[in-house]
């Protein structure tokens, strides 16, 4: 079986990403198998997450594997000097995949490198966060019926949201048209927007965020001012509040708009848009399970032909 890193979505061509979303949409027709039984799963958080880890740790529980790892750094012997390098070496001894989110940009590359299993990158600082795209990709599939030609909003953060970042990679096979809404202080760096230019990929600026900019979105992308990558407080208490999502501004949304989200929210999209019939986040959030099962079986050599052939369905609610 032939098995891969899961590190960045750049690397992937428009063939294995559709694949891969097939593979999440057997996943959700059933979440329980024993796939992975036998299998071990490290998850190694040097940085805090809820979905993220919770996510993964789920996915792997619901194909049979067991689990370890550490959700604080502070509980590893980093604390006593130990380089990652040493860590993925000691780990991999143990497990037959690595999921590490780090704070450090290009610690899951570095950490591929050296390790001698499967390393899936669970986001590295504010460089990609590869298993999110495809969860916003495969949502952004379930709710569109497509990913071509759409008109696709980033709102926020887009200087150090690492989700965003790596949306763009992604969707450059599908002929995108992103809006870029931020204030000067949060956006799009220059390297992605050279990006685009390379790839023929059409976007536009803006610093207002208003109901009429938003009307012509098919995905309305909302992130959060993360306070963490903030060496200055003073910029952050500036932008923090800047654009904020709120129920009277969708009275002219496409029918087919849904508001996404990575998570967590702080006060970006008003608790309002909740009941709204475009809000999408909260599922955006379940479909991170099925991506997450299709990387872990895309990583550990396991296809398409096998999870539809698969005998070990675990009948469940869920």
């Amino acid at each position: 079986m032939e098995k891969h890193n899961f590190v960045t979505i750049a690397d992937l061509s428009k063939e294995k990403i559709l694949y891969l979303l097939q593979m999440a949409q057997e996943f959700e027709k059933h979440p329980n198998r024993e796939l992975l039984k036998g299998k071990v799963v490290a998850t190694l958080f040097f940085e805090p997450s809820t979905r993220t880890q919770l996510s993964f740790q789920t996915a792997a529980n619901r194909l049979g594997a067991r689990v370890i790892g550490f959700s604080d750094a502070k509980t590893s012997s980093t604390t006593k000097g130990e380089t990652l390098k040493d860590t993925i070496l000691m780990v991999s001894n143990y497990a037959d995949v690595i999921a590490m989110r780090h704070y450090i940009e290009g610690a899951a590359q570095y950490a591929s490198e050296v390790a001698p299993i499967p390393i899936i990158n669970a986001g590295d600082g504010a460089h990609m966060h590869p298993s999110q795209c495809l969860l916003d990709l495969y949502s952004i599939y379930k709710t569109q019926g497509t990913l071509e030609n759409l008109n696709i909003y980033l709102v926020g953060d887009l200087k150090y949201g690492r989700t965003v970042h790596s949306l763009i990679m992604a969707m450059r096979h599908f002929n995108p048209t992103f809006h870029f809404i931020a204030p000067k202080e949060l956006a799009m760096p220059m390297e992605y927007k050279l990006y685009c230019n390379e790839h023929g990929i059409k976007y536009v600026e803006h610093t207002e965020f208003n109901e009429d900019i938003i009307a012509d979105a098919d995905i309305l992308y909302m992130t959060r001012v993360q306070k963490e990558r903030f060496s200055d407080l003073m910029e952050y208490e500036k932008v923090k509040n800047v654009y904020i999502l709120k129920n009277d501004m969708l009275g002219n949304a496409k029918p087919n708009m849904k508001i996404m989200h990575p998570l967590p929210r702080v006060n970006e999209i008003a608790y309002d848009v909740d009941e709204n019939p475009h809000a999408y986040y909260i599922q955006q959030a379940k479909n991170g399970l099925y991506a997450r099962e299709a990387i872990y079986s895309y990583c550990l050599g396991i296809t398409l032909d096998d999870i539809k052939n698969d005998d070990t369905i675990i009948n469940s609610k869920f």
